[in-house]
């Protein structure tokens, strides 16, 4: 195991900027997803710290050596594709054996090797049979197999779920769980799917046009998003996010107007807010109720997934349907008029640029699932 601390990485390709002075310190043994949406510069970070992308400017430390000019043989690195990239001609254990039989290991060392990685993964059963004969998961076990034997220091993992089916997914992320607790091999993991950082990761870094926008645990990133992209990121479904202009501020946090005239209050720090700044309003979806309040809006669909049930709504509000998640025995119908409330320690603010607004109380009974 080994800690990895990223020292401003910046990267280009042309004209075009993908890393801008990313600092990042992941500890020993931490399990580090790094998330955003297509295009956010995840993937070239990760290619950075593997050494198969040279940074244009900025330090890599693993452990406490700098690795900026080692290639990736010599960092102590062993990574996960997205694709397999099995040898279709080789067995599983042939496959698993390749690396250490190029770097010259004893046949009993590679042996023992394979044989601890195959029971660590179940796949014994799997070590005569060639990737043809293998499932998706199988196949992904049989990469991770291949990475395992080297006892690297770090693990790096590129979208290793992307080619699986939905239910694959859902184990696989069990898989990777586990793997990290018997192992507790540091682990930087990158993927696009928010529920998968939100359930793999210890910490997790937001990217979004190859800058880290937020770094922290998932529940930090859920209850106090820093910025309006990372609440709409993060949370399925997505935050409900309302235009408004700011009525007061005080001491007991901001009301704001929507569309429509509806007032809320967001129990936040004020600052500098002012009566007609225009913000954006967020409350998650668990957040909204239906009942009394102050939000008119009318449902179009209620939404079952068998033991959670979502409504959405039109709104004088929003363009955007608003998204309720229904309390057990809480009954609303499609094609019904309601009133929608929210607890001002459960809203979020947002300024004109998107920072968020300093919450005067954390609200612990909203946590991502």
């Amino acid at each position: 195991m080994a800690s990895i601390e990223l020292k401003r990485i910046s990267k280009s390709f042309g004209q075009t900027a993908v890393l801008k002075d990313i600092d990042l310190r992941i500890e020993e043994g931490e399990f580090l997803v790094l998330v955003g949406p297509s295009g956010c510069g995840k993937s070239t970070l990760l290619r950075v710290l593997a050494g198969l992308e040279e940074v244009d400017s900025g330090d890599i430390l693993i452990g406490d050596a700098r690795v900026n000019d080692l290639p990736p043989a010599k960092r102590g690195i062993a990574m996960v594709f997205q694709s397999y990239a099995l040898y279709p001609h080789m067995s599983v254990r042939e496959n698993m054996a390749f690396g250490l039989r190029l770097a010259g290991e004893s046949k009993a060392a590679v042996a023992a090797a394979v044989d601890k990685a195959a029971a660590l993964l179940e796949i014994e059963p799997l070590l005569d049979r060639r990737p043809k004969m293998l499932s998706g998961g199988q196949r992904q076990r049989v990469a991770i197999g291949r990475a395992i034997v080297r006892e690297p220091t770090v693990f790096l993992f590129d979208e290793p779920l992307s080619n699986l089916d939905a239910e694959l997914r859902v184990r696989m992320r069990y898989e990777f769980a586990r793997l990290h607790q018997r192992l507790k091999t540091t682990t930087v993991y990158v993927t696009h799917d928010q529920v998968e950082a939100m359930t793999l990761a210890d910490r997790i870094a937001i990217l979004d046009r190859g800058r880290v926008v937020q770094f922290g645990t998932a529940a930090e990133l859920y209850q106090q998003p820093a910025t309006m992209f990372v609440a709409g990121f993060i949370g399925s479904p997505r935050m409900n996010l309302l235009d408004a202009m700011v009525v007061r501020a005080g001491a007991d946090g901001v009301t704001v107007r929507l569309k429509g005239g509806a007032e809320l209050r967001a129990a936040v720090i004020a600052g500098g807010a002012k009566a007609g700044d225009a913000v954006t309003l967020g409350i998650r979806p668990e957040d909204l109720r239906p009942g009394p309040g102050a939000l008119a809006a009318s449902v179009t669909l209620i939404e079952s997934l068998g033991n959670i049930r979502f409504a959405y709504l039109d709104s004088e509000a929003t363009a955007d349907p608003l998204i309720v998640q229904l309390a057990p025995g809480e009954g609303v119908a499609e094609a019904e008029k309601v009133t929608l409330s929210a607890r001002p320690e459960a809203c979020h603010l947002f300024d004109a640029e998107g920072r968020a607004f300093p919450r005067a109380l954390a609200d612990p009974g909203s946590i991502a699932a």
